[in-house]
């Protein structure tokens, strides 16, 4: 299968996840994560009818975001600190915010454009070193702090599971969901209702995702590469 027929497999699939789960497939959000392929990929992608786009690298989302304005871009990396303008100028979603400096430089990039920019804090619920994010413990008081920036608006958090272990993965989904819903009744009226968002699950774990609350999983390979093998549910 092409790109095409593989982004219309994933999906059906994730349409499918979801009525498994009891939940409304238009609750769950599939970022085609392209970092992988160039702008033709993302065309091929597109032509499928996906519409929103992940990347991992400010090299590769600004010409891209530049190539489909008509996508929904997301910054799913390691944020640099002298990237920031870039990520902040090409991304309707960055999902990987857990230093609150970083939030304050993002927020000051976006005044310049004129722009309230949508963030998730990346929460690090397994505790892997090899990992990033912000400690369970930190993350009430980081989402505070960035809320209170004038221009950034917390959307929720993200996560990434342990690889290879299909009850670590649903247990820190289920523990970053647990997060969401203590974090939210602590904010202001207007910071909780836009505190809605969950990313977490990509191409091997995202159906523990799915059922454990995700509104958003990442998927790549799944749709990308020709080479990737499905993990049997």
């Amino acid at each position: 299968m092409g790109i095409p027929e593989r982004y219309r497999a994933v999906a059906a699939e994730v349409a499918a996840a979801c009525a498994d789960a009891g939940r409304d497939p238009g609750e769950v959000r599939l970022v085609a994560v392209s970092k992988t392929v160039g702008a033709e990929g993302v065309g091929e992608a597109l032509s499928a009818g996906a519409r929103d786009f992940g990347e991992n690298r400010p090299d590769q989302i600004v010409p891209k975001a530049a190539a489909y304005p008509q996508a929904t871009w997301h910054f799913i990396g390691n944020i640099q600190s002298r990237r920031i303008p870039d990520i902040v100028a090409s991304s309707a979603l960055i999902h990987s915010l857990c230093d609150l400096r970083h939030g304050e430089r993002i927020s000051d990039a976006a005044a310049r454009l004129g722009k309230v920019q949508d963030v998730l804090v990346e929460v690090n619920v397994s505790g892997e070193p090899s990992k990033s994010g912000v400690a369970p413990t930190d993350a009430p008081a980081l989402v505070r702090a960035l809320c209170a920036l004038p221009h950034v608006r917390v959307r929720g958090l993200m996560t990434m599971a342990p690889r290879g272990d299909a009850g670590a993965d649903r247990a820190s989904f289920e523990g970053l969901a647990r997060l969401a819903d203590e974090i939210r009744p602590t904010l202001d009226p207007r910071d909780a209702e836009a505190f809605d968002e969950l990313s977490m699950g990509m191409s091997e774990d995202w159906r523990e995702a799915v059922s454990a609350g995700a509104t958003i999983v990442r998927i790549g390979r799944a749709i990308f590469s020709d080479e990737f093998e499905e993990t049997p549910a």
